[in-house]
């Protein structure tokens, strides 16, 4: 059978050719959508109608939009995160929903220990002041012998444990959904507040939903160290920016590193604005060797559930 699939996302395939050879070989007639423009609802129903199955990166996959596309068997995501998909109106309709759960763990973790450095030494900084011709000592912190505590244990919040490991860091976390008896003898599973008071950098690594949404809020960031930095490369939502914009102005904390943001691109965020904060543009998972394991994930994901198996990782 010949199947029709949709490919919405920018990444995809774009550092090598086997996600695309997985589809070509099953004899996909594929639909590749333009990603230079913002993909509207009205816009995914018009690309959907007569596909079986889509890959997709952040686009607004509700419940008005499957309630157009009755051919629409699967839907993998393009990456982990599926926030922006009407998950319950999914499964009353009986599209399956996958994602590519661990296929970009390393890359995440990597970047969320470079922000680590990059905010605690201010390495934007100084790379402007020498490019401008300058020259001058910061006075960074170090890493090495600090505490760090994880929001969220699961496969990255393991793996910046384990990077971390090789700083001499103390590893705090919280993940309440994770038992002690399960817990590297290195890790110590501590409650949430006490990751507050007592780490020097706090990552963050949950998952987004109404429990978690703006779960580090003034009040949060109060019960933090003045000498503390947070790093977020999970999901914006789960900071409330206004509380960390005002906690970054009063030194409430020394800094934080952004890879991701209530709003994206952040456009005209007074978060830009900040000496004491260091973005990048949600780039985790952008590296070639994730990208390419993360596209075969996501067309096997696809053709799998079409014909009749189970994806890798099924959410719904």
């Amino acid at each position: 059978m010949r199947y029709r699939i949709l490919v919405a996302s920018r990444s995809f395939g774009s550092t090598s050719s086997k996600p695309w050879d997985v589809l070509n070989q099953a004899g996909c007639e594929i639909l590749q959508a333009d990603m230079t423009h913002k993909m509207t609802e009205e816009r995914l129903i018009e690309l959907l109608q007569d596909v079986d199955g889509a890959i997709i990166g952040v686009v607004p996959m509700t419940d008005y939009v499957m309630d157009h596309c009755p051919n629409l068997k699967v839907v993998s995501m393009h990456g982990v995160g599926v926030d922006h998909i009407d998950l319950t109106a999914a499964a009353q309709r009986g599209i399956v929903i996958a994602n590519c759960l661990g296929a970009n763990d390393q890359s995440v973790a990597d970047l969320t220990i470079g922000l680590m450095i990059s905010i605690a030494r201010d390495i934007p900084s100084v790379d402007r002041l020498v490019r401008g011709g300058g020259w001058g000592a910061y006075e960074g912190h170090e890493l090495w012998n600090k505490t760090l505590g994880l929001i969220g244990l699961g496969r990255i919040g393991r793996g910046v444990a384990k990077r971390a490991l090789g700083f001499d860091m103390k590893v705090l976390a919280y993940d309440p959904y994770v038992q002690p008896e399960n817990v590297e003898q290195d890790i110590s599973l501590v409650s949430f507040d006490k990751v507050l008071r007592e780490a020097d950098y706090i990552s963050l690594h949950a998952t987004l939903s109404e429990e978690t949404r703006h779960m580090i809020g003034a009040a949060q960031l109060q019960a933090m160290k003045p000498t503390a930095y947070l790093i977020n490369t999970a999901r914006g939502a789960l900071v409330d920016e206004e509380a960390l914009y005002t906690a970054l102005i009063n030194k409430q904390i020394s800094g934080a590193a952004l890879d991701v943001y209530n709003d994206e691109p952040p456009k005209g965020s007074p978060l830009l604005q900040l000496e004491n904060v260091v973005v990048t543009p949600h780039i985790g998972a952008h590296t070639r060797e994730s990208i390419e394991r993360v596209g075969v994930m996501a067309a096997e994901n696809v053709l799998r559930t079409l014909q009749g198996g189970q994806p890798h990782y099924r959410v719904v």
